[in-house]
């Protein structure tokens, strides 16, 4: 796909059962059913690039993995090396933790990705797992990929993280879980917690205290994962904002998981005026449940605590933004410019082109809201781009360029898009 083109919308009223499953879970569900003894069954799993590609990297560190189309089964008895070079796509997420999961494996391992993620910046994890013991390499001293690892002994470690970020948390879990002593990881805000969650679920002794994790270093293989992947709330997000810019527009969204770090931006839309509430329907791993939204006439805000929770959401916040009446701020998110794309520039530079006022700082930008204007935007191959402003579209038509990156993490979404407005593919 090269380009859509997206026309505006009336009122609508939907529920959506088949939101995208959870990326991040997912990614997850796959790795850590190499640190388990038995058979890990996994439904609901995401099958996007990102997510297969993660599938496929675990196949060739030899698990059995059998798929009969709903429920994937992986058995495992150790990471073996592998002749294959890893391929992790455009998955940031993918990439980091396998850092820490191979930072300790016996063998020699190779992880490259897409010409987008060979240009993201590796070295804050590549660096604290080298100063742990970890043999890691890559270009410019290890801060792009390819990388190189060959796994060795790794060091008892007491971090303190300069920056909230769930993918440094979780790769440095994964190191100290065959650490030779207890660990402690320290971040300045909380981030993301799924692999805190899941790892306890599968008997890891992990204990959080505030912003501390304490990590015991595994004395057996954890027990399998049975879990079903939820919706995740990152792709819902994009409906609800579609929602909350339509008049007289509602939805529901249906299994998506209710984290508390995942659902700040919902919690951000609806302190911006949208009426939402939400329905916890189980709790085992992670809690899920539905969230339903109604149209509220919207108004500015100010984003700039736990930014870690909402920073993959932001870019489609920022459709919000500028739908509302007043100046919103969004302040300390300067991670978004080492995302899929610069996602501060690429932010501004299309709300501009939709004659919205924007002013961009380091960490963030202040969007003055306004009256959207139809315009041609470049996704600059950021999946998380191209969605934001397609849904811009709703409101004022739009025309959108790059999507191939959107299979890699919501394959329906132009199917579940059709039930809102009319959509032009080519």
């Amino acid at each position: 796909m090269s380009r859509v083109v997206v026309k505006p919308c009336s009122e609508f009223s939907l529920t959506i059962d088949s939101i995208a499953p959870d990326k991040s879970i997912s990614h997850r569900s796959a790795m850590f059913s190499m640190l388990a003894c038995g058979t890990s069954e996994i439904s609901n799993f995401l099958r996007a690039e990102d997510t297969l590609n993660s599938l496929e990297i675990v196949k060739n560190l030899g698990a059995k993995v059998e798929d009969d189309g709903i429920t994937i089964k992986i058995s495992s008895d150790g990471i073996k090396e592998s002749s294959e070079i890893l391929d992790c796509g455009n998955s940031g997420t993918g990439m980091r933790l396998f850092c820490g999961l191979l930072s300790s494996a016996n063998g020699h391992f190779i992880l490259t990705g897409d010409e987008y993620l060979r240009r993201r910046p590796m070295k804050r994890v590549t660096a604290p797992l080298r100063d742990i013991g970890a043999k890691l390499d890559g270009r410019e001293d290890g801060d792009f990929a390819p990388l190189s690892i060959r796994g060795a002994s790794l060091k008892a470690f007491d971090y303190e993280s300069k920056i909230a970020s769930a993918q440094v948390k979780s790769a440095m879990i994964l190191a100290a879980l065959r650490a030779d002593g207890v660990c402690t990881y320290t971040e300045p805000e909380l981030s993301r917690d799924h692999t805190e969650r899941m790892l306890k679920g599968m008997g890891a002794e992990i204990s959080v205290d505030g912003l501390k994790t304490t990590i015991t270093p595994m004395k057996e293989l954890l027990s399998p994962l049975t879990i079903r992947v939820p919706a995740d709330p990152s792709s819902a997000f994009f409906f609800a904002v579609a929602t909350a810019i339509t008049p007289d527009a509602s939805i529901v969204l249906e299994g998506v998981t209710l984290n508390p770090t995942r659902i700040e931006a919902f919690k951000a839309l609806e302190r911006m005026g949208a009426d939402i509430s939400y329905e916890i329907t189980d709790n085992r791993y992670e809690p899920i449940g539905n969230i339903s939204v109604k149209y509220a006439p919207l108004k500015s805000i100010v984003v700039e605590d736990n930014i870690s929770w909402l920073i993959d959401e932001l870019p489609a916040l920022s459709i919000a933004m500028a739908c509302a009446n007043g100046e919103s701020l969004i302040k300390n998110a300067e991670e978004l410019r080492v995302k899929e794309s610069d996602r501060i520039s690429t932010v501004v530079e299309g709300l501009r082109a939709c004659s919205i006022e924007v002013h961009e700082y380091k960490d963030g930008y202040k969007v003055v809201g306004g009256e959207l204007k139809s315009a041609i935007v470049d996704s600059d191959g950021d999946h998380r781009i191209a969605m934001s402003f397609i849904i811009a579209g709703l409101r004022c038509g739009m025309e959108v360029s790059d999507l191939d990156c959107i299979n890699t993490s919501f394959l329906n979404f132009f199917e579940l898009l059709q039930k809102i407005t009319k959509v032009e593919i080519s």
